[in-house]
């Protein structure tokens, strides 16, 4: 009975954990989708009272108009007038909505800009936060590279990486890993550690190239 109980536990806890990732990434397509929709749904209703589109063919064409807007948005802000408006239109939003900076700069780290290195194609490293002395490490994303060598990365913590904390730490603590990415990286920290040996198995090529680079520095 209880290798019975055992079996049917597992069994279920197994077709759970496959169900629950397709289960929220379909739930976040369908939350997108719908915010598309809500922002189109005007002039989608406009072309199908003016034209002879479908709602389907309504909805491709707002979406295809969406994106143009949004490429015309990104060259004219490349100008230098549009440069000032976009300052001008910052400042004014940061100034009558204080969440609105704190925003701006999440998404900014996310994508990448303003000086800093996108979070999502970071380099993946193994930090020393206590020195390479003390052996305790942990894995991090670089988030930011100083004129004075020093790094300033982001260790995020299990099982929710968008959680975490900033360090910033000198060249001597920081083991950059270009063998390991992001995903992979972010994979070990969701799994609580759990095939983190991607972590400190650098592949052979990677070795040997390190094996000579510390030769020589000696």
């Amino acid at each position: 009975m209880k290798r019975l109980r055992s079996f049917v536990s597992i069994t279920l806890i197994g077709g759970f954990m496959v169900i629950l990732p397709i289960a929220i990434f379909l739930w976040l397509v369908e939350w997108l989708l719908g915010v598309v929709r809500a922002i189109i749904r005007p002039l989608s209703h406009w072309l199908v009272e003016q034209t002879a589109f479908t709602n389907h063919m309504a909805d491709v064409v707002g979406v295809l108009l969406l994106l143009c807007a949004f490429f015309l948005i990104g060259l004219f802000i490349k100008t230098s007038v549009g440069e000032w408006v976009h300052d001008q239109l910052d400042a004014w939003l940061t100034r009558l909505a204080p969440g609105y900076k704190t925003i701006r700069e999440v998404v900014s780290q996310l994508l990448g800009g303003e000086g800093n290195t996108s979070l999502l194609r970071g380099e993946v490293c193994r930090a020393y936060l206590m020195g390479r002395a003390a052996g305790v490490s942990v894995t991090a994303i670089v988030t930011a590279k100083h004129s004075n060598g020093d790094y300033t990365v982001y260790a995020p913590t299990a099982p929710i990486p968008t959680s975490g904390f900033v360090y910033h730490l000198s060249a001597e603590c920081v083991d950059l890993l270009p063998h390991v990415s992001v995903e992979e990286a972010m994979r070990t920290v969701i799994a609580c550690g759990s095939g983190s040996q991607v972590i400190s198995e650098i592949p052979e090529p990677a070795a040997k190239l390190e094996y000579t680079a510390n030769e020589k520095g000696r």
